[in-house]
């Protein structure tokens, strides 16, 4: 199931909409009272009486009229009897308007994250990311990017409106009850603490044994305990990226070239893995045998987790292996469509 958000546009329109209708509303509410007062000094009242009234005017108070015997002419009456339609008018419709403006941004609101958690309750096989700094914006973005139903929770109410989310403390087992976690098939854990990285994999791992973790470790000390937690991978971000950028020091094609095919989803040219399973043809008979579809098996990993580099393609593949296959997009397809199972 993909989810598919109320249009960003829409909304937005709506609420630029309610925005005018506001400022409208103010100003013509300003451009009454201001009318009335000057109508009012025109008939002999001082600016701070003339303001006065119109503004008991305007309001339907019904406090007396300020003004001598004389003033309160014909003229007087009538201005009033005016500035009471126009100015009673321009103050319901000024009420109306920020009254709608409050109501409807809080049942938006209310409606939207209960809409919001029915569309993650349908979910499954989903990825849950916990932690919305860069690291967990740029794993959401990519996982979304390549098809992924991705549930963020983050303790911050700053998550985009079109992405699944829980607002929460990740280390609180209620908020990744809530993301789906005892459906979901991956828990990536990016948090800026490692005590809390440690504590969120340890709630993950006892929730769902067969859970896929990846956690960040911020400190090198932090991987062993994470692994001792239940992670399946951990992912040190400084170690990484200062590895990366030596490579490009030393291997500038070599690191690029992976770079584009691993990232560039325009690029005809892509990695893939494909797990064999006991219903599967790779199980039973050689790899060689077989047609790739033009993929080429650049390496498998074995079901004990180790990689074979070299793999004799003249023998079938074990169950439980990964091959790691290298090929266009349709011929990777074509892959999965033969032999997934």
């Amino acid at each position: 199931m993909k989810f598919r958000p109320s249009s960003p546009s829409r909304r937005l329109a709506r609420q630029s909409q309610l925005s005018h209708r506001l400022r409208v509303a103010f100003a013509v509410l300003f451009a009454t009272t201001s009318v009335g007062t000057t109508g009012y000094m025109i008939l002999g009242l001082s600016f701070v009486d003339a303001l006065y009234q119109t503004v008991i005017t305007v309001s339907t108070v019904g406090f007396r009229e300020l003004g001598t015997p004389s003033q309160i002419d014909t003229d007087y009456k009538a201005f009033t009897i005016v500035l009471i339609m126009v100015g009673a008018g321009a103050v319901l419709y000024t009420l109306g308007v920020l009254i709608e403006t409050l109501i409807e941004g809080r049942l938006s609101e209310e409606f939207g994250r209960r809409r919001m958690q029915r569309t993650i309750e349908d979910l499954s096989n989903h990825v849950i990311v916990c932690g919305w700094g860069q690291v967990g914006q740029s794993i959401a973005g990519t996982l979304t990017g390549e098809g992924h139903n991705v549930v963020v929770v983050d303790r911050r109410d700053n998550v985009a409106d079109e992405q699944l989310h829980v607002v929460g403390d990740a280390t609180d087992d209620a908020m990744l009850s809530a993301a789906g976690i005892d459906r979901a098939r991956a828990l990536v854990v990016a948090l800026d603490s490692d005590a809390d990285n440690v504590y969120v994999t340890l709630s993950g791992r006892a929730v769902a044994e067969r859970l896929f973790i990846v956690a960040r470790a911020n400190d090198s000390d932090a991987e062993d305990k994470l692994y001792r937690a239940g992670a399946d991978r951990v992912v040190n971000p400084h170690q990484l990226g200062g590895a990366h950028m030596a490579a490009l020091v030393s291997q500038p094609n070599v690191t690029e070239f992976l770079d584009i095919t691993m990232n560039n989803r325009e690029l005809a040219i892509t990695i893939s893995e494909l797990e064999v399973g006991p219903a599967s043809t790779l199980a039973r008979r050689a790899i060689n045998d077989l047609d790739l579809a033009g993929n080429t098996i650049l390496a498998i990993r074995r079901a004990d987790g180790s990689f074979d580099h070299h793999p004799d393609l003249s023998l079938p593949a074990g169950v439980g292996d990964v091959l790691i296959a290298l090929g266009t997009t349709s011929e990777l397809s074509a892959l999965h469509e033969e032999f997934d199972g």
